[in-house]
């Protein structure tokens, strides 16, 4: 995950970068959120399809922190339950905007190339173009 959050975002200097690093904390928190060492992290089985959804839910984080739209909308709500419910439902939104543009070919590919780039700022379009849709 740091390789990727490097290709991604460099050194974290700047807002994508500070995304990506925010995302990777949440992806962790998320997953392994009950190891307390780096061993407890190491002793956990991880699959392809493990690696694939780290992927995915570190895209979905990511983009979820690019996007200004999200907290624009969820500080116009004054009910704190239908702003979690909000939350939740543009989460999803984002996570499914990933897997649709989630390649096959995810982990092989150069994420700090061309293919990776578009993949992310494809997603990103698609999440836009979703939420606006959202109340």
């Amino acid at each position: 995950m740091d390789e990727l959050v490097t290709q991604l975002a460099g050194d974290g200097g700047d807002l994508d970068g500070q995304a990506a690093r925010d995302a990777v904390c949440d992806v962790l928190d998320e997953l392994f959120r009950d190891a307390d060492s780096w061993d407890d992290l190491e002793n956990e089985a991880t699959t392809r399809n493990d690696v694939v959804r780290l992927l995915e839910l570190f895209l979905t984080h990511y983009i979820y922190n690019r996007v200004p739209v999200v907290a624009e909308r969820l500080s116009t709500i004054a009910d704190p339950e239908a702003a979690r419910r909000a939350d939740r439902q543009m989460r999803q939104v984002i996570e499914d905007c990933v897997a649709i543009r989630l390649p096959e070919k995810a982990l092989s590919m150069d994420w700090s190339g061309p293919d990776g780039r578009a993949v992310v700022e494809d997603a990103l379009g698609l999440a836009y173009q979703a939420l606006e849709g959202l109340a």
